[in-house]
């Protein structure tokens, strides 16, 4: 260790004392015919820096610094042109079946349904330091749900959902208003996207089945060993150990697999399905996340403004719901607070007069269908 300095050697390094708070010229020991330089007050003592708008931040550009080159913006912008403009839908594998060509063509295709797909959040760069979309599928029953996510949909008017996924949008012209629902019609026939899922999983499972080994030999002296992989590593040049990496048997499948630039083939809001070429990972009933293709150009912005105007015709209130769903979550929340939830409970909700009738239209309607089945099932004679 090096010996410590005298604090004499210190001396000619501290900064002036006479007046330091009035002082912005060149101290006095400044040699004579030197450049002068203005001293400026900093929290730490006098520099000759020029003043920064925000002295708290460094590597800043705003202080004549280049841009930086690593930090949340700088890693934004290496993935500007592979992060989608768009947010993507969530499906179920419903399986697989076939398309025929014109040309007698057999091509194998995956049937992806979506159910009650609805946008549930929009995180923001300033906020959350990068733009995504929440999305939300199917629906679960509030006794299965805790109460902190109770509140979270309560606030947002939103059914409780039984999945949530985040879709990462490349600037803020991504987010969607919370609450709409997404059709297939989301995307067109033709264009390519990414589908990601889990693949099926087989359990722990050996050398041979997981790795594709060939096994070791089937006689000559080989004792029960046919199916095992043999030497797991050296025992001198490397130090006696397995090396990391090595292909050895363990748990097999289970993990996300994405299919990059698979077309779609055809979309159907009644069905509430989209059918994609070639297979996807995971058994029916998987959940799939769909997106536009990462390594393709996004679809034409004439296709991308016109979903969007579809969006704002299919649900113009969507602000106006999402406001009173924020209002009526604050009162409860009050009401929570105040042991009156049970005063609420007893006296019910009280429907206003166009959802009286709408009730009562659906009420009809349901008499009218069951009294036309037991018409039809009665025996002729």
């Amino acid at each position: 260790m090096a010996p410590r300095l005298p604090a004499r050697c210190w001396r000619q390094l501290a900064p002036p004392t006479a007046t330091p708070l009035a002082r912005t010229t060149t101290p006095s020991h400044t040699a004579a015919g030197a450049a002068a330089l203005p001293y400026s007050p900093s929290p730490s003592g006098w520099s000759t820096l020029q003043p920064r708008d925000k002295p708290y931040r460094y590597n800043q550009v705003s202080s004549g610094l280049p841009a930086p080159t690593t930090g949340p913006a700088a890693a934004l912008k290496r993935k500007e042109h592979s992060t989608p403009v768009r947010a993507g839908l969530l499906g179920i594998k419903k399986g697989m079946t076939v398309f025929m060509g014109r040309t007698g063509a057999r091509i194998a295709c995956t049937v992806l349904q979506l159910d009650r797909v609805q946008a549930v959040l929009n995180k923001t760069r300033a906020k959350h330091g990068y733009w995504a979309v929440q999305v939300g599928m199917g629906e679960r029953l509030a006794g299965n749900v805790g109460a902190p996510l109770l509140g979270y949909y309560e606030a947002k008017g939103i059914a409780p959902k039984e999945v949530l996924a985040e879709f990462r949008v490349r600037n803020e012209k991504g987010l969607l208003p919370v609450g709409v629902q997404l059709f297939p019609d989301w995307f067109h026939v033709g264009q390519r996207v990414d589908v990601r899922s889990n693949c099926r999983g087989k359990g722990f499972a050996g050398g041979m089945k997981r790795h594709g080994f060939a096994g070791q030999e089937a006689s000559h002296g080989n004792s029960k060993n046919h199916r095992t992989i043999g030497t797991t590593g050296p025992s001198q040049g490397s130090g006696s150990r397995v090396m990391p990496g090595k292909k050895m048997p363990g748990r097999m499948g289970g993990q996300r697999v994405t299919v990059q630039n698979l077309p779609v083939l055809l979309v159907d809001n009644e069905l509430g399905i989209v059918v994609v070429k070639g297979a996807v990972a995971g058994p029916k009933g998987a959940v799939v996340r769909i997106q536009d293709a990462c390594k393709q150009d996004p679809p034409p912005q004439a296709f991308i403004d016109k979903t969007m105007a579809q969006l704002q015709e299919r649900f113009p209130d969507a602000e106006a719901h999402l406001q009173a769903a924020r209002e009526r979550h604050l009162e409860l929340k009050a009401a929570r607070q105040e042991k009156r939830i049970a005063e609420l409970m007893a006296e019910g909700m009280k429907p206003s007069e166009e959802e009286a009738e709408i009730m009562e239209a659906i009420i009809a309607a349901s008499i009218a269908d069951d009294a036309a089945a037991v018409a039809d099932t009665k025996p002729t004679f």
